[in-house]
């Protein structure tokens, strides 16, 4: 392949990265007004959220698969289709019923796509280089991110909620266009296979109860989730170390060390840091007064500093260790929630952009490194099931985050609501909170570390 393809690849790839962080954060601003014009209350907005987020954990191992028997390329190219079509319907959506079924089936795409992209790129790109190009991959999705809330605001104020889904569909019709000039290879080192529907839909039924059971916690239902989620997983780790053929090749987390440590150090990073963001923007415009614009300028920074630490870390990793950088970046991000544990009511804002700018740093650091370790641990044949699984524990860390955050919350406040009354309460469930997720950190120094030792 050509060095101008090559590039052209890399920016397909670069724009189906951005979609899925864009659409998230942008829709935010816009479900108040999608609320009223599809008469949604907020559990039917929470329910569309819900309806992307599922299909997109429980398909992304399955689709990774599909990849490895019938070409990675063209489940990708499917999943970017998919993706451009599904937003367009999206804008046209009559209901609220419409609206959520077409996300749903967005979610579907995103899983192809998450489940083959970051198998492509790391098969299109030497290993000397493959720390740089994912390193700018990742700040792709924190430019996302950072801007989402930006464009997707000046979207619904001037043209509507319905742009946001209008936009996503131009940018990913671009990609599809890109993919098909730049990517000629299939990569379907699996072909002839035959695929495992049983633990396919024992792995989606894991996921679904695990990652509905973190979101509701502390509901009574939430426990009953969790316990059949164990359930589902000890029959789909028994039913895979059986099957000739699996879904997912378990022998990667039980005899690759390096694999194994890099997912479980990834999870661990996701489950300490998603919530924080939820937490800090309950603590500017509750605590300190500030409105969601004000708030959301101060909280842009922990973003900015991933997207420009991200490219930096990737082009390190390339010379030096990718776990020594990935220990160092984790070990900023326990400093940081250290000091949010001594937020007060008065802190310094120049206090509180320091420890957003060591977040972020730190995220930053830790991030690219380390999926540059998960994708180098592994052969050609495994890279569409690491890619599927990095996605995976992103989203398990990302909804064990937001459940541990909703229980400290419901530790000290309860069903109540946050009034000047109950400030000190928050503030005590927001210390004890950071103070869980800096624990959690330690535990994956640790694991990050020790895939130093020989």
């Amino acid at each position: 392949m050509t060095t101008r393809n090559t590039t052209m690849a890399q920016v397909a790839i670069a724009l189906s990265s951005f979609l899925v962080p864009f659409i998230g954060s942008s829709l935010n601003l816009a479900l108040p007004q999608i609320g009223r014009d599809l008469d949604m209350n907020v559990f039917t907005l929470s329910l569309m959220v819900s309806a992307y987020l599922l299909p997109c954990a429980m398909f992304q191992m399955p689709a990774a698969r599909l990849g490895d028997l019938y070409g990675r390329r063209k489940i990708y190219l499917i999943g970017v289709s998919g993706f451009a079509f599904f937003s367009l319907m999206s804008s046209l959506a009559w209901s609220s019923m419409s609206l959520i079924v077409f996300r749903a089936l967005t979610g579907v795409s995103s899983a192809m796509m998450f489940g083959t992209a970051m198998a492509i790129l790391t098969a299109l790109f030497p290993l000397q280089q493959r720390g740089k190009v994912l390193g700018i991959n990742t700040a792709v999705v924190y430019f996302a991110l950072a801007t989402g809330p930006l464009f997707g605001g000046l979207l619904t104020h001037y043209l509507g909620w319905r742009s946001i889904f209008v936009a996503c569909c131009f940018i990913s019709a671009t990609a599809v266009i890109f993919s098909l000039i730049a990517i000629r290879d299939e990569w379907a080192e699996a072909r002839g296979e035959p695929f495992d529907f049983t633990g396919s839909a024992l792995y989606a039924l894991m996921l679904f109860a695990v990652i509905c059971g973190f979101s509701l916690l502390p509901k009574p239902i939430s426990w009953i989730l969790l316990i059949g989620g164990i359930i589902a997983a000890f029959a789909f780790v028994r039913f895979e170390y059986r099957c000739r053929f699996p879904v997912f090749n378990l022998d990667l987390l039980a005899h690759n060390r390096a694999f194994r440590l890099s997912t479980i150090a990834a999870m661990i990073n996701y489950s300490a840091t998603s919530a924080s963001t939820f937490l800090l923007s309950l603590y500017l415009q509750y605590v300190r007064g500030l409105d969601a614009q004000h708030a959301g300028f101060l909280l842009v920074l922990q973003p900015i500093i991933q997207t420009l630490v991200s490219p930096l870390a990737g082009r390190w990793s390339d010379r030096v260790h990718p776990a020594s950088l990935a220990t160092v970046g984790m070990a900023l991000v326990t400093l940081a929630l250290l000091g949010l544990c001594f937020l007060t009511e008065n802190t310094s804002w120049f206090m509180f952009a320091a420890l957003l700018a060591l977040l972020g740093a730190g995220f930053g650091i830790f991030s690219s490194p380390n999926v540059n370790m998960i994708m180098s641990s592994v052969d050609k044949a495994a890279y569409g099931t690491a890619s599927a699984v990095t996605g995976t524990a992103r989203l398990i860390g990302q909804s064990f985050s937001i459940g541990i955050a909703t229980l400290g919350i419901h530790l000290y406040l309860g069903a109540a609501t946050i009034t000047p009354a109950q400030h000190a309460a928050f503030m005590s469930s927001l210390r004890l909170t950071c103070a869980v997720f800096a624990a959690l950190c330690l535990i994956g120094i640790y694991a990050s570390a020790s895939r130093l030792k020989k």
